[in-house]
């Protein structure tokens, strides 16, 4: 008996109309990426829905690349530093996050906190964190658009910014309980021509005027607990069964990481020579770089220090 794969995408569309949506749901993906630090748990529940978002969102693009949400807190006082995910258009994400927690006051302030609306409010107040969304082409140029911190969560922040860069009203539900994070985005995409003609001449074009209000409605019905535990399909058949759906084959999401030993000797040679040789006379003979995103260890002696800058 084959296990179900719980990381994927799964698109949707509503027939004969302008609606699109995908549902995202991470398990084995996200707990690989969630134990690789000791994360409070308010972070792992943020960085759940980070993800979800990150693979949610590259879905809405027609490029081979790599979308990243980056969140960067500009005040001095805030428990949280920053925090990233990232997924490519072949499904692979990783994520990662920094926090003040060396004292026993931060520490039991984490401890405190258990959601992540909880640890997206150490951005400080409305208009203090800074929220990024950056898209990188395989062949292009990069791009990088600026969320307002206008709301007190992720998805109500990033659903604002959608509808106003991109003028697409969308909605945008994220979950994350620790173990599981998943997540769902419906968007009404602009009219065809003939549509549009069709509306301002009050002919019958066979367009359901109250469609993106049913669905508002009936997306917003959908629990947390319902998005991490239910599988794709059936959140979609719960929430639209009386909707005309189409669904594609799902897209496979899994962790991965794009660290290597050449990227480490790129950096070291970025740092010079004798910086690099004076680290490895301070390390007892050796250079150690890790990886935050997957734990992996390169480590580089004095030969291979000579032979980088050779």
């Amino acid at each position: 008996m084959t296990t179900p794969n719980t990381d994927l995408r799964q698109r949707f569309f509503i027939q004969d109309s302008p609606v699109r949506g995908d549902v995202v749901r991470l398990e084995r993906s996200y707990a690989t990426i969630a134990a690789q630090k000791d994360y409070p748990e308010a972070i792992k529940r943020l960085l759940g829905e980070m993800l979800t978002a990150a693979s949610l969102l590259i879905g809405t693009l027609k490029i081979n690349g790599t979308l990243s949400i980056q969140i960067q807190s500009s005040d001095a006082d805030s428990l949280l530093n920053w925090a990233m995910a990232e997924c490519d258009q072949a499904g692979i994400i990783r994520a990662l996050a920094s926090w003040k927690g060396e004292t026993p006051e931060q520490q039991a302030a984490w401890a405190a906190k258990s959601t992540a609306n909880e640890a997206f409010a150490e951005l400080g107040e409305m208009g203090k964190g800074v929220l990024f969304i950056n898209i990188q082409p395989e062949n292009g140029e990069a791009y990088q658009g600026i969320v307002e911190r206008c709301h007190d969560s992720l998805a109500a922040c990033l659903a604002h910014y959608q509808h106003q860069s991109a003028q697409i009203p969308t909605l945008i539900n994220l979950a994350c309980d620790g173990l599981q994070a998943g997540g769902i985005l419906v968007q009404m995409l602009p009219r065809t021509s003939q549509e549009s003609l069709a509306a301002e001449l009050d002919q019958d074009a066979g367009i359901d005027e109250d469609l993106w209000t049913r669905l508002t409605l009936l997306t917003r019905t959908v629990k947390a607990e319902e998005l991490t535990t239910l599988d794709a399909n059936e959140i979609i058949y719960r929430l639209y069964n009386e909707e005309n759906v189409v669904a594609p084959e799902p897209a496979t999401l899994e962790f991965g990481c794009t660290c290597s030993r050449e990227k480490c000797a790129a950096a070291i040679e970025q740092i010079g020579e004798a910086e690099a040789l004076e680290i490895i006379a301070e390390q007892d003979g050796s250079f150690e770089m890790d990886c935050g995103f997957c734990g992996a260890v390169y480590t580089f002696s004095k030969d291979d220090i000579e032979q980088i800058f050779a």
